[in-house]
């Protein structure tokens, strides 16, 4: 009975900590809910450094905080819960996404980027994000589907004026193009400039919720952005956006092994 009673414990807090990580690795990649994780552990913080010092009052007010204000935070940030459960649901844990071999991300690369060029040499406004880890079901879902094979001249095709469907973004799965005119959340930042337009805050709004790569060509000047991990880079030329597809797609397994490779040798530098 002892045995069982530590395996059963064994799971048990192997399970917690599971869902704590795949909690935390959802709100790393979620610029909104890893600013709302900063403020609830800085309102922490300080409620423990007020009752280590006795500090009356701020100590009452962060009770009432503490007390009322997860309620708030539920009602307020409702779309950004509900987003990282069904990213939860829909992790790569599932093995639902595929794992690009090197000629296929080279396929990928070379296929967007060729488009990309036509695009901004013929100011034609485009939209294009690629999924990673975290699905994009959700907006999947609410878009025409396609399932196609990808190809420069479909991308372009879509993004033609007289098609239908040129307003919206495209999402790319894997290798293929799984839909189009999909409409993503506008990103509210402040640090976004003014003069940019829908194409450009859809694009740092969904690299805000994912951990998808989003590309956008403008319509009015032809310049290349690129929005990842919550932040857009304007105004990249064509090598520039090819360079960083690469460095993004590359598996996080060949990053580390580069990583580690790159301290072997600083460390064998060192010694000799």
């Amino acid at each position: 009975m002892d045995i069982i009673s530590l395996i059963k414990d064994i799971v048990d807090v192997s399970l917690v900590w599971l869902v704590f990580y795949f909690i935390l690795k959802n709100i790393k990649n979620n610029v909104k809910l890893s600013l709302i994780f900063k403020g609830i552990a800085f309102i922490i913080l300080l409620k423990i450094v007020s009752y280590i010092f006795d500090l009356t009052t701020i100590e009452f007010l962060l009770e009432y905080i503490i007390q009322w204000g997860f309620l708030a935070l539920i009602i307020i940030f409702q779309p950004e819960i509900r987003n990282i459960l069904e990213q939860l649901g829909r992790s790569q844990l599932l093995g639902r996404h595929k794992i690009l071999t090197v000629d296929e991300r080279e396929h990928l690369v070379y296929e967007i980027v060729q488009a990309m060029d036509y695009l901004r040499k013929n100011r034609i406004g485009a939209l294009i994000v690629i999924e990673r880890d975290i699905s994009l079901g959700n907006y999947i879902d609410r878009s025409k589907k396609l399932y196609a094979d990808l190809s420069s001249d479909l991308l372009i095709s879509i993004f033609y004026e007289g098609n239908p469907l040129h307003d919206g973004g495209v999402i790319i799965q894997g290798n293929r193009i799984s839909c189009a005119g999909a409409v993503f959340p506008t990103s509210s930042s402040s640090k976004i400039n003014k003069r940019l337009g829908t194409r450009h805050r859809a694009a740092l709004g969904i690299s805000e919720e994912s951990d998808a790569i989003s590309l956008v060509v403008s319509e009015e000047t032809g310049r290349l952005s690129v929005a990842v991990k919550g932040e857009l880079y304007y105004n990249l030329s064509i090598d520039d956006v090819r360079i960083m597809l690469i460095d993004e797609l590359r598996p996080k397994k060949d990053i580390d092994f580069e990583e580690e490779e790159l301290d072997e040798e600083e460390i064998y530098e060192e010694n000799n």
